[in-house]
Order: structure tokens, then C-alpha cells, then sequence
């Protein structure tokens, strides 16, 4: 967990998740037909919630876990947001990873205490969040953005729904025209074309890290996965997950109508000790048409 906030965490360690709701914590009301709404506790303010509007003040002090009414009469359970609650709330201009991809980036990836680790693309922040949190304070996040207006928001959501990280750096600039940081231990891209940073990853990525490419197309599998092969790549893994929920009332149940079902593809694997003889670490990337045919 990063340093101290001016509030608590809702994706803190378990310290401040015990202690009374503050102002400026955003907070999961959860209404009878199981829907969120992610508000913000504002001293004065008055939060308005489907048909009614309940006061800040009146939560500010109190323990989450509690069920409060608005003023139609509408009653809310109010809880502070996990992880996987956060993210599909989270104020965005551009599409998030989901905690389902999430959670296979940090396990299939070995993303641990102490690293240093390379993010290239941060979108809303979601993903920079869970790599904090899987870092720690020991460990080091850097974040390439070519967006000054995604960068500003990651920042923004960062410290309202994580808190203070000194052990995060955002570079603004664009990491195919070069990668500052060496001997990484981890690096994760979330861009269209993964394959063109292959030469930057190689020279950043010390031998046996791992590189994670989150793809959201077979295509791009294809030649992303052809191309890490031929570029001082190996031990390939391509991971789709899907995930069902289950509707559990009385006597009824059942899946859940709506499931969670293809967002993206994960795909690992480790950084060679050098580069293939044949095909230095800062040759050009081809367009995956001239990659060696699958071995049967």
C-alpha cells in the first residue's frame, strides 16, 4: 500500500476499512435489486440517488455496513468499494481492463512486492491501481501515456481512489520511441499494436521477465504471439477468462442472464537471456506475414 492519504483508501490494506467513513471517500451504495452507485462524501452536500437524496453529513463519521434510506424512502446498503466494485464505476474517457483480465495480468504475470515494473498505456488508471496495490511501497510503477488527457485522469482517480503514490512515475511520451527504464522485472502493455514494442521490451526487461500484452483480438494474438517468438521471447501463454455470476435467492438458482464473457486476451511470456543470433534486439518488427509456421 502507498503512503498516507488525506482519507482512507476503498482499496486499502484492511487498516482504514475498520475505521469511520470520512469526508472526500467515495462510497458503494447498493440499492434491493443489487444496482451501484458510486458517490462521493462531500460535507454539506447532498448525495441524489434515484428518486431521493440522502446527506453526506449523516454518513461522514458512521460505519459502513449499514443500510440508510434516501428521502423517498429508498433503502441503500452503504459500503466501501472493493476493487472489483470500483472499476466499472470508475470516471472514464476510455475503456478499463477488467477485474476478471485484472487478476489473470497480476497471477499469470508473477506481479509481486518490490518490483519494478513498466506499464505502457494506463487508460483510466484501473490497471495502475492494481499494480500499486500488488507492488507495494517497495516496489516501483512506471507508466507510459501518449494521452495528456488519460495521463491527468489516471492521476485523478489514482489519488481519489488509491491515494498517495510516491512509488509511481507517469511519463508522458510514447514508448516506442524508447523505454528509459532497464533490468525490469515486469512490463505490461495494453496498446493495439503490442508487437512494435517487442525491441523496447527486449533491452528493458531483464532475462526471464515476463511481458504481458492484454489484446483484444485474435488477429492480434496471432501477430503479437508470432512475432514475440522471433523477437527473444518464450514460454507463450494465451489466456482468455470468462466469468459467471450465479443468482442465489431462496429456492431459485440459477446463472446469473448476463455473463461476463469475452473482454480480452492475456498474453505472457519471458524475456530470453539474449536476443536470437540471427535477429539483433534492435532490428525492425515485421507485420507477422513472414513468422515461422506453428511447430506441430
Amino acid at each position: 500500500m502507498s503512503g498516507a492519504a488525506s482519507h482512507p483508501s476503498p482499496v486499502d490494506d484492511g487498516t482504514a476499512t475498520r475505521a469511520a467513513l470520512r469526508a472526500g471517500e467515495s462510497v458503494l451504495f447498493i440499492d434491493r435489486k443489487e444496482r451501484e452507485y458510486l458517490r462521493t462524501l462531500r460535507p454539506g452536500a447532498h448525495i441524489h440517488i434515484r428518486s431521493g437524496s440522502i446527506a453526506a453529513d449523516d454518513l461522514i463519521g458512521g460505519p459502513e455496513g449499514r443500510t440508510v434510506e434516501n428521502s423517498g424512502g429508498e433503502p441503500f446498503l452503504v459500503l466501501r468499494p472493493t476493487y472489483a466494485n470500483l472499476i466499472p464505476n470508475l470516471p472514464r474517457r476510455a475503456q478499463v481492463i477488467y477485474p476478471k483480465d485484472v487478476g489473470t495480468i497480476l497471477l499469470w504475470g508473477d506481479i509481486g512486492p518490490g518490483m519494478h515494473v513498466v506499464e505502457i498505456g494506463t487508460g483510466p488508471g484501473a490497471l495502475s491501481m492494481a499494480l500499486l496495490r500488488a507492488l507495494g511501497p517497495d516496489g516501483r510503477l512506471t507508466s507510459y501515456e501518449i494521452r495528456a488527457d488519460f495521463a491527468d485522469m489516471a492521476r485523478a482517480n489514482v489519488q481519489q481512489f488509491f491515494g498517495a503514490a510516491p512509488q509511481w512515475t507517469i511519463r508522458l511520451a510514447d514508448a516506442r520511441e524508447g523505454i528509459e527504464e532497464r533490468d525490469l522485472d515486469r512490463m505490461v502493455i495494453d496498446l493495439a499494436e503490442p508487437w512494435t514494442l517487442l525491441p523496447a521490451a527486449q533491452r528493458a526487461l531483464r532475462p526471464g521477465g515476463v511481458l504481458v500484452a492484454y489484446l483484444p483480438t485474435v488477429l492480434q494474438v496471432k501477430q503479437f504471439v508470432d512475432q514475440a517468438r522471433v523477437a527473444g521471447f518464450a514460454a507463450v501463454q494465451v489466456i482468455e477468462t470468462l466469468l459467471r455470476g450465479w443468482h442465489v435467492s431462496g429456492l431459485s438458482i440459477r446463472p446469473e442472464h448476463r455473463m461476463v464473457a469475452h473482454t480480452g486476451f492475456v498474453v505472457t511470456c519471458r524475456r530470453l537471456a539474449a536476443a536470437p543470433p540471427d535477429r539483433p534486439a534492435d532490428a525492425p518488427v515485421a507485420d507477422g506475414r513472414d513468422a515461422p509456421p506453428d511447430e506441430g
